[in-house]
């Protein structure tokens, strides 16, 4: 079974949804229920419980086969992010935290060097760290040895559909990491999520692309569909490419002269 690792726990969907954006909390979850997501990102914000129409672990924490991966979205600091982490982890009791800093609202990318800080202290207590980066090989690589459960990169800012813009920097941080590395952030389409999953990302995390889509439960078995279509593209190898035309089958020996 070719199947997504992360740290102890393992996932037959390389699929990972974000719970942001959707019309309704119940929209959200048949999205979910359509997707065949097993994992799930849902900001720390949105644990409220006082407050029914604005939370959303309490509806995630009673779906079947779904594994919770809080995020500390709204940090703009690493201390910020790993108190967040704590919350989220006594709240929810996963083990798992996207680290997530981006101290600009305008353009939302992520903080390096907060982000690594926060990440080394998260990894040291105990955490499936994975923090949204920039496509920064260097960073990702020293993400790694600081004990993170994998890296996400980018693939172009949030919410902006600009697809995999940072693709050849992708190649490098897949080529170079021991760890899980998934795209995170930008995809519009699923032919995008297919194209991250051929370059040898482990998964895609999509919000956007699904929750504001027309028919977001259609939208999300649609990129179900990309993402294993992707990935088994990958595994058969694909072919490379040529700087000229190559033909399939070479018109030769039979045209000769008779014998």
């Amino acid at each position: 079974m070719d199947s997504l690792q992360i740290g102890t726990y393992t996932f037959s969907s390389r699929l990972i949804l974000g719970t942001g954006k959707f019309s309704s909390a119940q929209v959200m979850l048949e999205t979910l229920r359509a997707s065949g997501t097993q994992l799930v990102t849902v900001a720390l914000r949105r644990f409220n419980r006082e407050r029914p129409g604005d939370d959303l672990f309490t509806p995630l924490s009673t779906m079947a086969g779904i594994t919770l991966m809080p995020n500390t979205s709204g940090a703009s600091t690493a201390a910020e992010a790993v108190q967040a982490a704590r919350i989220a982890r006594e709240l929810s009791g996963s083990p798992f935290i996207k680290v997530e800093i981006h101290p600009n609202p305008q353009h939302l990318m992520p903080d390096p060097i907060e982000t690594y800080e926060a990440s080394k202290i998260l990894a040291k207590e105990g955490f499936l760290v994975m923090p949204y980066i920039p496509a920064d090989p260097v960073l990702a690589k020293r993400l790694e040895e600081a004990g993170c459960a994998s890296v996400m990169p980018l693939g172009s800012a949030i919410g902006s559909g600009q697809g995999l813009a940072t693709a050849e920097m992708l190649r490098i941080i897949i080529r170079e990491s021991n760890i899980p590395v998934i795209v995170d952030a930008g995809l519009r389409s699923p032919s995008e999520a297919a194209l991250a999953m051929e370059t040898g990302c482990s998964a895609v995390l999509v919000n956007s692309a699904v929750a504001v889509a027309g028919n977001p439960p259609a939208m999300a078995e649609a990129f179900a569909g990309a993402v294993e279509a992707g990935r088994k593209a990958f595994r058969a190898g694909i072919m490379e490419k040529s700087g000229t035309a190559v033909a399939t089958s070479p018109l030769t020996t039979f045209l000769g002269p008779a014998s």
